[in-house]
């Protein structure tokens, strides 16, 4: 399992920006549109960290892990066969690939195809 995405809502995204460069070395950048304005900084291996503020007013703040997985659409189909809620069906972001959104025991989970 590799995590391609961590993605960090909040409603204070410089504050979070600034702490995890403090702590971990990122670089954040600008807001990136496609990633629903999140600030994003690369890892070395490639992955990325984003920090965003909530898109609708219900949102709440949520630590959300986006992992890797060969076919989306039967990862999505099997996770929901076990029970998985998905809050968010498999949709592109154009040249940057395929995600998804599931609720798993209360927690969120993204799964991320290249």
């Amino acid at each position: 399992m590799k995590i391609h995405y961590l993605e960090l809502v909040t409603h204070d995204v410089d504050g979070v920006c600034d702490t995890w460069s403090r702590l971990h070395g990122l670089t954040f950048g600008e807001p990136v549109p496609e990633f629903g304005g999140a600030r994003t900084a690369a890892r070395p291996d490639g992955s990325l960290v984003g920090v965003r503020g909530p898109l609708r007013d219900d949102e709440q703040p949520v630590v959300r892990p986006y992992v890797l997985v060969e076919d989306i659409d039967a990862a999505v189909q099997s996770a929901a066969d076990g029970g998985a809620e998905v809050a968010m069906p498999p949709m592109e972001i154009p040249g940057r690939g395929r995600f998804a959104i599931l609720i798993v025991g209360g927690n969120d989970l993204g799964l991320w195809q290249l």
